[in-house]
């Protein structure tokens, strides 16, 4: 489918990013600002915009991960169109063309294939799950154009020498992990069970939580293996049950981890619950779910409880207008990440840095920023595509069929 649309003085390496950010923003002249090199509002001609191709799981198991994406997409375009993108000497219109992979790897890679030959796409982003996360990278790695990943798994940037052109906005697993296990240590729970999803992202948290469990002293009484999206979860429940655990993580993504916490409700279990930020989205309190997930925590960029700065901020403004627009098209916003709002500003910034949509001059520079999102603050390096700043999570609990910061 193509769419087309017009308290502390101590320094913290969260306050040095959001000190880099603020310099970084306020050397571009703002978002959508005429700076140096815009000639008032020159607008490109027809054909030299900024092309971003993306593939997203927009139907099949996976659309609660998809569908929210593509429509913060809309949104973020909208927003950057209705002034254009200021670009060397011109204000450039961004351009989407979006596919449905349906949450199948090899669509994923002809798809981004396709994006990147016959549309010439500068840019790719999409993948909200890993399988077709990678089925994209060995594309980009190829084709050499900047993809931005959606999806949770640290193999998607790793090995960084064969992922040059591969960036990621979810935050990494060694992050969340060690958050969790925090939480788990300071409510004195001495056994946890550990249900992780059947593919790249439980293995990424399989490694993460073991490691994090290990360091908090808190012992790993089972781990079991999810089947995939849609199949029924409860032989892995019982074999997490059955160890009697006082509390149990969960590492998977929407729409698996409600089933799953259904799952152990029903098996009677009725401890601590703590799942991975692959668990929020929309989908994650609708309807029936929202009984079901009463209680559970889960490590959340802190987006999830409001802006992170204050009011007055760019970013805070920003993603206040962006809430208004979600809720005005959609009829409510329970807070998922926007990753891909945040994907195409990072996209257009880093053109109107470069001043150039060339996808060379795009990888360099996106390579290089640190600037706050929708979703949190990123930090991208020549060292490290994994941009999601650690300090960028919090820890949520549902509380009264909504999420509640707890720390």
């Amino acid at each position: 489918m193509a769419t087309s649309a017009t308290g502390s003085s101590a320094l913290t390496r969260r306050g040095l990013l959001a000190a880099a950010a603020g310099t970084l923003l306020l050397s571009a002249c703002g978002r959508g600002d005429a700076g140096e090199g815009d000639p008032g509002g020159t607008v490109a001609p027809e054909g030299q915009g900024l092309l971003i191709g993306a593939s997203l799981e927009l139907t099949g198991p996976s659309a609660a991960l998809g569908v929210p994406q593509r429509r913060a997409l809309e949104i973020t375009l909208e927003s950057l169109n209705t002034r254009g993108v200021p670009i060397g000497n011109l204000r450039r219109p961004v351009r989407l063309e979006v596919r449905d992979n349906t949450g199948d790897p090899a669509l994923a890679a002809r798809q981004a294939t396709e994006l990147a030959r016959e549309a010439g796409v500068h840019a790719l982003l999409g993948g909200t799950v890993a399988e077709t996360s990678m089925a994209m990278v060995g594309v980009a790695q190829t084709e050499r154009v900047p993809f931005l990943s959606l999806a949770f798994g640290d193999g998607i940037v790793l090995p960084l020498a064969r992922r040059t052109y591969v960036y990621k906005l979810t935050p990494d697993a060694g992050d969340m992990a060690r958050r969790l296990a925090r939480l788990i240590a300071s409510q004195q729970l001495s056994r946890v069970a550990l249900l992780a999803a059947n593919g790249l992202h439980g293995d990424s948290g399989v490694r993460a939580m073991t490691g994090a469990l290990r360091t908090a002293g808190v012992t790993l009484a089972a781990n079991a293996r999810l089947p995939r999206t849609g199949e029924d979860p409860r032989r892995a429940v019982r074999t997490a049950t059955a160890s009697r655990p006082d509390g149990v993580v969960v590492w998977a993504t929407a729409p698996d981890s409600a089933a799953v916490v259904g799952a152990l409700r029903r098996a009677g279990y009725d401890g601590p619950v703590f799942l991975d930020a692959g668990a929020v989205t929309e989908q994650t309190l609708e309807g029936g779910n929202a009984a079901v997930m009463e209680g559970v925590y889960a490590v959340h960029p802190t987006s999830l409880g409001g802006a992170m700065l204050a009011n007055t901020t760019m970013s805070a403004l920003d993603r206040k207008e962006f809430v208004y627009r979600y809720v005005q098209l959609h009829g409510g916003f329970n807070g998922f990440a926007p990753y891909a709002s945040d994907a195409v500003q990072l996209i257009a910034d880093a053109a109107r840095l470069s001043t150039s949509v060339d996808r060379g001059r795009l990888r360099a520079f996106l390579q290089n920023q640190v600037t706050e999102g929708m979703a949190g603050m990123y930090s991208f390096a020549p060292i490290r595509h994994g941009g999601m700043d650690q300090g960028s999570l919090g820890i949520y609990t549902v509380n009264a069929g909504a999420w509640t910061r707890v720390s």
